[in-house]
């Protein structure tokens, strides 16, 4: 089973990738499998309802970028024996899954930080971008930004600091 890996939408499989895990090496010194499930919420940052989401990526640069995040991470938590990261890049709807991010761990503790530390470095990192389109308008979402977009001419109309919300 790949470590890392750039899925299209539906592919993420959380009950198969929780069952491969079981069946690895590392699993018998394990107590704990942690996980992150990225959906696709329902209100955007606009306050509108979302119509779609669409993650575009530079996929050969995104790839190489999340399997170095994978090596800092194990290399940073020495109790967590794999991670695993799926990420989508696809057009999305509500209540998809975005983006799995899966921690084996001895113990619990580990597997939790080396979970939340690969969701926010992947979000900061990580040269995928999200498009919110909902029925207010279009924006770009990053880290630090959102970029509303003219779709007449996707000229630039509003650009703001994020609210921190993902």
């Amino acid at each position: 089973m790949e470590k890392v890996k750039i899925v299209k939408r539906n592919e993420i499989d959380i009950q198969r990738v929780f069952n491969e895990i079981r069946k690895t090496t590392h699993a018998v010194e394990c107590g704990a499998i942690v996980s992150f499930l990225g959906i696709i919420r329902g209100i955007g940052h606009d306050g509108a309802k979302v119509k779609k989401v669409i993650y575009e990526a530079d996929f050969d640069f995104a790839l190489k970028n999340l399997k170095e995040i994978r090596r800092r991470l194990l290399d940073k938590y020495p109790d967590v024996k794999d991670l695993y990261i799926y990420h989508v890049v696809d057009e999305m709807n509500v209540g998809d899954s975005s983006i799995l991010i899966v921690a084996i761990s001895g113990h619990r503790q580990q597997a939790f930080k080396a979970v939340e530390d690969a969701i926010n470095i992947i979000k900061k990192e990580t040269p995928i971008w999200k498009k919110e389109i909902t029925e207010k308008g279009e924006y770009w979402i990053s880290e630090e930004e959102i970029i509303k977009i003219n779709k007449k001419d996707f000229t630039r109309i509003e650009k703001r600091k994020a609210n921190k919300i993902f």
